[in-house]
């Protein structure tokens, strides 16, 4: 691991560090303590923390354990947005000159000792740049990159994240507390890269920007969570600045694989397309972007989520009629298993005979192995089998295990899908690696991550017509027909004038 640049030379400049908290006390208190270890002048550091009304012990125990921090207490839960409006709000509110950077930071993030102050000499270098972010690194695998800042694709409106999920082979085994107090610096690991790169956008996991350049820019689009900080960046870039990643300045984050889909699919459907509509560069690719969102939805349905197909319609829906802020979501409850004994698993249900398991499942990550054996013993008449990769490759993880081969051809995969239909009273699926043909052999569907779990029935012909008629058609088929009826129309309108 090479040491950075001496560094201890270097003037402080003030900075005022932004955090936005709602119901993460463990997380906010971990990311307090960090930054406490931060090689920085303790004297030209303010932390102010906006609570979005959390419902835990955050604001006693951040009062108690961290007087110094200065508490914004928001009356409701305000967002990404939100909160970190009224933390430029307030900045934007202090006598010029008081600070000279803000540093916006997640609360679900742990920072590099040497995190601040390469951020802070990177833009005291370029000083025809604003913004300069961390590079993310994931907090469950922390050998493995999440982000060195992205890069935003003005056709699809979409970002482009720089070597994501590229793993530091020399940090496998490290312990996260090695990695945060020690000198890194990624571009040794990264073959003709340099310490830090030009981009797009750097998430607000860790952003820092030059005070005065954010009052001039103004506060966050109303997007209550997701894709505020991107048009912040785009924003920032048009005024002419750089915006730079470093890549020594470390965070560690929680990877967005650890997350599932949820509720959050509204807000990345609406602005996204909102962010497009600001920064694209031909409007006639937002039509091209809406279809993609719909066939999303689509997909969603197929595979048994019915209710995420229908807010990512209800995305598109509200990004047409220029709805922004936080909406009112209700989706059915998801289930920890985890903390469940296996007596009141569903697999107890004498309803379900027959379970299948695909190679996707972790079943020692989600706790299911233990849980299935139990009940096995309990139940001696459940049949459970278990799905080979593709290609028969076996993959062990109960005890005497019944395998069903799958075949690495796809149509091959679906004829087997076919042929299992109706055959079992409950096929589980990963809700990081979902399997359309799965969803369709009847009966429930598990959705299941490492922490959580959900069941839904499998879609019907029916369900699926119906969705398709009336969520996607309507757009989807009937506004491209319109489309091209428009360029038919305008070309015959172009041939007439060149034949007079």
């Amino acid at each position: 691991m090479k040491p950075n640049k001496e560094i201890n030379k270097m003037k402080y400049p003030k900075i005022l560090i932004i955090i936005v908290t709602w119901d993460k006390e463990e997380y906010v208190l971990n990311l307090l303590k960090s930054i406490e270890t931060l090689i920085y002048e303790k004297e030209n550091l303010d932390i102010l923390l906006i609570d979005n009304a959390s419902t835990d012990n955050t604001v006693s125990r951040v009062s108690k354990e961290y007087p110094k921090v200065k508490l914004i207490c928001n009356k409701e839960n305000l967002g990404g947005t939100g909160g970190f409006n009224t933390g430029l709000k307030w900045a934007s509110e202090q006598p010029d000159g008081k600070y000279d950077y803000l540093w916006l930071l997640d609360n679900d993030v742990v920072v590099n000792k040497h995190a601040l102050i390469e951020l802070v000499d990177l833009l005291e270098q370029n000083k025809d740049a604003a913004i300069s972010g961390s590079s993310m690194m994931q907090l469950d695998y922390p050998w493995r990159v999440n982000e060195i800042g992205s890069y935003y694709s003005k056709d699809t409106g979409s970002l482009i994240f720089n070597f994501h999920g590229m793993s530091i082979e020399r940090w496998k085994g490290c312990p996260i507390e090695e990695l945060l107090n020690t000198s890194n610096d990624l571009s040794d690991f990264i073959p003709d890269f340099k310490p830090y790169i030009d981009v797009d956008y750097v998430a607000a996991a860790s952003m820092l920007v030059r005070a005065d350049v954010a009052k001039k820019a103004g506060i966050w689009n109303d997007f209550f969570i997701h894709f505020d900080d991107v048009e912040w960046c785009l924003r920032i870039a048009n005024m002419g600045y750089r915006v730079l990643a470093s890549c020594r300045s470390l965070i560690w984050h929680l990877s967005s694989a650890a997350k599932i889909p949820t509720w959050v699919l509204y807000y990345d459907t609406r602005n996204a397309l909102s962010v497009m509509k600001k920064h694209g560069e031909q409007v006639y690719l937002i039509d091209k972007a809406i279809n993609y969102e719909l066939k999303k939805a689509f997909y969603y349905a197929l595979i048994g989520r019915l209710e995420l197909a229908n807010i990512i319609v209800d995305g598109v829906d509200d990004f047409e009629n220029g709805i922004t802020g936080k909406r009112n979501i209700k989706l059915p409850p998801m289930l920890n298993h985890l903390k469940q004994h296996y007596s009141e698993s569903p697999f107890m249900d004498p309803k379900i005979k027959k379970v299948l398991i695909p190679w996707t499942i972790n079943m020692v990550a989600t706790g299911l192995q233990e849980i299935l054996v139990r009940v096995a013993i309990q139940r001696p008449e459940l049949e459970i089998d278990f799905l080979t990769a593709p290609g028969g490759l076996k993959i062990y993880q109960f005890p005497r295990a019944n395998f069903i081969e799958i075949s690495p051809r796809r149509f091959s995969r679906y004829i087997r899908y076919l042929l299992l239909r109706n055959k079992y009273d409950m096929v589980l699926q990963s809700e990081y690696q979902r399997i359309i043909g799965l969803s369709l052999l009847g009966g429930n569907i598990m959705f299941l991550s490492n922490t959580e779990y959900c069941i839904r029935h499998s879609p019907t012909f029916y369900d699926l017509c119906l969705f398709y008629l009336k969520e996607v058609l309507k757009r989807w088929r009937l506004k491209g027909i319109a489309m091209k009826a428009k360029e038919f129309v305008t070309n015959l309108i172009l041939n007439s004038n060149k034949l007079k």
